[in-house]
Order: structure tokens, then sequence, then C-alpha cells
């Protein structure tokens, strides 16, 4: 009698395949659909755009009415038409809805707990900050270009018939200008700087108004080392940057430079997406 073995193969769980990493489009994907998942944020940015054209116009109308011909030299005339494709209260408008944009972006996730998921989801947290960096400056970006552009296209227009009306195409209206559309991007960085830190939508905004509007006025140029700690604030950089020239200015043995505004704009949303990565990398959240 013969007997026959039966070979029984026992079967095995297929080996597990490690996740593929999330490539960076993918978190700018992600982020770019969060962004617009706020409801309150197209209705913010909306209601502004239409606020802050509309102060500009009506400051040019308001020139236009007014003005009489021969009033004023032609430099301080130009500055005027300047000033009139965007005034300082639209500026500050900007500055603020901005930093306030930019802190909702990040302490909206840490009040619903979806940074929790986000960063279990993408492990690399600094990946994920500049992901979120990088839509919140397009977008505002885009937002400033848009205002400028048609503040300045429409306001210019308004102005043409009276003979004082700027191109764009000159180096100086083309500094006004590229100064307006980059307002947004450098004060929505430095919101989403301070809701990194201090995690709290309202105490963020509220830092945002201190730091950006309160703070400079605490600062003059009376001494050297006031006039720099003005010159260093986002604010006080938008207004020489909208300065053509300082002649019509009251003098100052310290007065800002063009070159040290355009530092201030780059230097403010470099320190506090540093200051940002360092702090969502070390909490817990």
């Amino acid at each position: 009698m013969s007997s026959t073995t039966l070979d029984r193969t026992v079967p095995t769980a297929p080996t597990a395949r490690p996740e593929p990493r999330a490539r960076f489009s993918d978190l700018l994907a992600a982020e770019w659909i969060k962004f617009w998942s706020l409801r309150s944020i197209p209705w913010v940015l909306g209601l502004s755009a239409l606020v802050i054209v509309a102060a500009n116009l009506k400051s040019a109308l308001y020139t236009r009415d007014h003005y009489v011909p021969g009033d004023g030299d032609p430099a301080a005339m130009a500055q005027v038409a300047l000033n009139d494709s965007y005034i300082n209260a639209s500026a500050t408008i900007l500055m603020l809805v901005a930093g306030a944009v930019g802190v909702i972006v990040i302490a909206g996730e840490y009040a619903t707990g979806l940074i929790r998921t986000t960063l279990a989801a993408v492990p690399d947290r600094r990946a994920v900050l500049l992901a979120k960096a990088c839509v919140l400056a397009s977008v505002m970006l885009g937002f400033g270009v848009l205002t400028a552009g048609v503040s300045f296209g429409a306001g210019q227009a308004i102005l043409s018939g009276l003979g004082i009306g700027q191109s764009v195409t000159d180096p100086l209206a083309l500094r006004y200008v590229a100064a307006a559309a980059l307002f947004g991007p450098v004060c929505a960085l430095v919101g989403l700087g301070l809701g990194v830190v201090v995690r709290h939508t309202a105490a963020a905004v509220v830092g945002v108004v201190l730091v950006l509007f309160v703070l400079p006025s605490f600062f003059t140029e009376t001494y050297r080392w006031s006039a720099d700690l003005l010159h260093a604030m986002p604010l006080a950089a938008w207004n020489r940057l909208a300065l053509i020239s300082l002649a019509h200015r009251r003098p100052t043995d310290y007065p800002a430079t063009v070159a040290g505004a355009w530092i201030t704009y780059l230097v403010w949303p470099l320190v506090s997406l540093a200051v940002a990565a360092v702090v969502i990398r070390r909490r817990d959240h």
C-alpha cells in the first residue's frame, strides 16, 4: 500500500508596500482646495476688492472735479495722480485684509483640528507650510494685481483729460503699481506666520493689527534708531515706495530709501515663514 504525500502551501499575506510620498504638486492642489473651501474667503476678497477700487476711483473723481489747470508744479501733480491710483486708505485696508486672510488659512485648521489630519497624512510639516504659503501668496498676488491694475487704469483714464494722467510704462508709475500689488502677499505671509505661532484666530488677527498697523505709530524719524525701526515696517515701506520724490515731504535727517523699502518687503515674509517653520516643526499638534 502506498501513500501519497500532499504538498500544502500555506497562503502568505501580500507584502505591504509603503505609501508613495506626497509630491509637492499634490500638496499645492490640496492647499488650493482647502483655501477656497473656506466660505468666508471669496466674500472677504470680493468685497474688499470692490471697496478698494471704489475708494481709489472716488479719489480720482474728486481730483478731477477740483483740479485747476496750472495748480501746482508737474512733479507734485504727478504724485497726486499716482496717489489717486491707490490711496493710503486702500493700502491700509489691503494690509489688514491680507493679514487676516493669512491668519484664517492656518488658524482655522487649528480650530477645527484639520491640521492634525493634514500633518498625519503628510509628516513633512515644513512642506505643508510651504505649500500653504505658496497658495496664499499666489492668491493675494492675483488680488493685488487685479485691484492695483484696475485702480490705476481707471484712475488715470479719469485724470487723462486734465493732462496729469500717468502711464504704467513710466518707471515710477510701474514701481507704484508693483508696490501696491506686492503689498498683499507680504502682509498675508506675516499673518500666516502669526497664525502658526498663536494658533488662535481672534488673537492672531489682533496681533496682525498691532504689528502691522499700530506698532509703526510708535516710531518717528526724529532719531536714527526710531527712524530705522519705522522704515523696517511694511506700512512705512509702502509709503516710501508710493513716493516718487521727497521734494514735497517734510525734511528729515533720516529719510527712508527705495532700496530699503524693497528689502523690507522681502525680509518680513521670509522671517515670518522661517519662524513659522521652526514652530510648526517643534510643536506637538
